[in-house]
């Protein structure tokens, strides 16, 4: 499941113009700006300790994860990180956005793919393994979200394919891709033989008598 276990992160809310100096006074304090959002309520700017951010995106479900945010005066409410903003060149955490998440109601978020095992294709066939689809789009209530989904391939044949109707599917999970859209395939792998191709001969162009120059039958 998503819910990595994490202990309520403290929020604080904030106050005055929200501009470019604002933010580096809140960063300067060891936070970071954030916002809260949804479920129908008015939005909070808020700041937070982006150790404890960065520890939630690192973690097995990453962003995915639902987790509860304390807003002082405000209380405790479930959300998710929806986006975040780093540094191009640190690539220290600099802003997120949270969106409340009501548990009762379904909702959309990109999942993991991940491939188990080494295909027969590859073993025995010399083919290559390709993942084409690195995350799927899926619909299910926050407590059913999983952290990754894993096919096993190790039955993969050459020229053999999974697309996502081969994917694992229950009544708690609905895949929203096109069933016939390739996740995962063994192919061929092609050596590329440079042919040696012969130059190719000038063009002779054929001109007639009336393309040569015309004779000087002038004599003096």
């Amino acid at each position: 499941m998503a819910s990595t276990k994490i202990d309520a992160v403290v929020a604080t809310p904030r106050t005055g113009t929200f501009n470019k100096n604002h933010a580096r006074r809140v960063r300067v304090q060891g936070l970071i700006p954030a916002v809260v959002y949804g479920a129908g309520q008015d939005s909070v700017a808020v700041t937070v300790d982006p150790k404890v951010i960065t520890k939630i995106l690192y973690s097995e479900s990453g962003h995915n994860t639902i987790f509860d945010l304390s807003i002082e005066g405000h209380g405790n409410t479930k959300v998710m990180i929806v986006d975040w903003q780093n540094e191009p060149i640190k690539g220290k955490l600099l802003h997120i956005d949270l969106k409340r998440i009501a548990m009762n109601k379904t909702m959309r978020v990109s999942v993991p793919v991940q491939l188990v095992g080494t295909p027969v294709g590859v073993k025995t066939s010399g083919g290559l393994l390709g993942q084409v689809l690195h995350e799927v789009e899926i619909e299910c209530l926050p407590d059913n979200i999983p952290s990754h989904i894993d096919i096993d391939v190790s039955n993969l044949e050459l020229n053999g394919a999974i697309h996502i109707s081969d994917l694992p599917h229950s009544d708690n999970i609905k895949f929203l891709g096109e069933e016939n859209a390739l996740v995962a395939h063994v192919t061929v792998i092609k050596e590329e033989i440079a042919e040696e191709v012969a130059p190719a001969e000038p063009e002779v162009a054929k001109k007639g008598k009336q393309d040569a120059p015309a004779a000087d039958t002038a004599k003096k």
